[in-house]
């Protein structure tokens, strides 16, 4: 019997993709790891057999449905990019993969799509979760239809869903508030600008971070919480209003996109490096900030593998009928400096 991806997988203790990218020297992957999984591979007398793989699962009828929402922000441009590798890979193995996206976030939208991925066949859906009971029943009800559902980036937790791909954002927020009560000095407010009020990863980061401020700087006052809706614009706007009706504030936590705007409303007061900021994302805008001085940390989450890893586990799932082994496969907490940038 002939040698599967499967089996190679168990015997190296890493994923079906995984073992895919290193036998086709195509995606990431760890230089080790890829010598080990082929080492392995030939010691269990692999041949592959491409294309006869290929013919076999485009006769299957599997499809893959995501939907990407907020692609407008650059965060999700990233994230995209390792979308579109993980369909080429799966691709070339016969299993297609519709990608809808949308500008903003609206579980009304999502949920639209999701019937419609369903009535174009998608036999799997990819879907960035969030805190409405209406889209857990929505995923409920999709499950019990045998539709198997992964979240990335934001989470729907009290869902069907099979698992869930991105940060720890409670953690990511505890990691923010930790770094802010150690470089706040002095009897300094300080106000957190988030995305949206139902995103799951949003909520849970301004969690954490009230929850460390207050465990490790109590007497720093919190004093509003907004949402920007991934609009710097918006944020550039409640920035200032913040700076003019509180006077001792002395730092702003970004929870989500908007870093932008609030590092043009803190240069125009010519508060630049007294006012701290502290944001999520490596992106190229937030970067640049950064290596500025107008931004403190930036807390990153791997854009690329939130976008590659949900493909790669709902084609194990659905080709070999192989679930993650873990219900959250968080990415990595990423704090970067204009030092280690």
């Amino acid at each position: 019997m002939a040698v599967t991806l499967q089996q190679i997988a168990e015997a190296a203790g890493v994923s079906r993709g995984t073992v895919d990218r290193a036998l086709n020297n195509r995606g990431r992957i760890n230089p080790d790891v890829a010598e080990n999984i082929k080492r392995i591979a030939k010691e269990m007398g692999y041949t592959p057999n491409r294309a006869g793989r290929a013919l076999a699962l485009s006769k299957q009828g599997i499809k893959i449905g995501m939907i990407i929402q907020s692609i407008e922000t650059p965060f999700m441009k990233k994230l995209l990019q390792g979308v579109e590798e993980a369909r080429q890979e799966i691709g070339q193995l016969g299993v297609g993969m519709e990608i809808r996206t949308l500008e903003g976030q609206s579980t009304g939208a999502a949920m639209v799509e999701m019937e419609s991925l369903k009535q174009n066949g998608c036999t799997g859906l990819i879907l960035m979760g969030t805190e409405d009971d209406n889209l857990v029943e929505k995923i409920n009800a999709f499950a019990d239809e045998n539709i198997p559902v992964i979240t990335f980036n934001s989470d729907a937790e009290n869902s069907k869903r099979v698992c869930y791909v991105g940060q720890n954002s409670l953690q990511s927020g505890m990691a923010a508030g930790g770094l802010m009560s150690q470089i706040l000095f002095g009897e300094k407010d300080v106000a957190v600008l988030s995305g949206y009020p139902l995103n799951h990863s949003h909520a849970n980061r301004v969690r954490g971070f009230l929850r460390e401020m207050q465990s490790c700087k109590p007497e720093a006052e919190i004093v509003d919480v907004r949402y920007v809706y991934d609009s710097n614009e918006r944020a550039e706007q409640i920035a200032e209003e913040l700076m003019r009706t509180f006077p001792k504030l002395g730092g702003f936590y970004v929870a989500a996109a908007g870093a932008s705007g609030v590092c043009r409303a803190v240069e125009k007061a010519g508060k630049k490096g007294e006012i701290k900021i502290i944001s999520n994302d490596l992106t190229d805008e937030n970067i640049e900030e950064l290596k500025s001085g107008l931004i403190q940390f930036l807390i990153g989450q791997d854009a690329h593998a939130q976008g590659h890893e949900p493909v790669t586990l709902m084609f194990s799932l659905l080709v070999d009928g192989v679930r993650p082994n873990r219900e959250n496969l968080h990415t990595d907490i990423v704090i970067k400096t204009k030092y280690n940038v």
